[in-house]
């Protein structure tokens, strides 16, 4: 069963960590500063998130104008236990639970700064309630 209801919620929840993470100060620079253009493709349910880092955006749906230079490939759920900590990128590539898409390097490199988004994500969902987004 999805953990999150539609689309809308996969934007909130999985689009919105990304803003903050693009509007923190320090972190926004270095992942601005990495050139990479990140396109998420999540099913269950289906959602596109683009991250511009270079320029600070975040878009969402499949009209993104942004040109990605890495995409991802994984089930809302997958994105959701990442920046809950609980998935390992690295080991669900491996194991084909995330399929990439380009200069994977690059996104690898991203992942020590991501982490340091994972208390904001689950502070997010805590102030909205959903602690069955934090169960799952």
């Amino acid at each position: 069963m999805a953990v999150f209801k539609d689309e809308d919620e996969v934007y909130a929840f999985l689009g919105g960590i990304f803003g903050r993470g693009l509007e923190k100060e320090g972190l926004g620079d270095k992942l601005a500063s990495s050139g990479v253009v990140l396109r998420v493709h999540y099913t269950d349910p289906d959602a596109v998130v683009t991250v511009d880092m270079p320029n600070k955006v975040v878009e969402t749906g499949a009209s993104s104008t942004a040109v990605p230079s890495v995409e991802l490939f994984m089930s809302a759920d997958t994105g959701n236990k990442f920046w809950l900590g609980k998935v390992n990128l690295t080991m669900a590539m491996a194991k084909g639970t995330v399929r990439a898409k380009g200069p994977v390097p690059k996104l690898i490199k991203l992942i020590p700064q991501a982490k340091n988004l994972f208390p904001e994500y689950r502070s997010m969902l805590q102030s909205q309630n959903r602690q069955d987004l934090i169960d799952a």
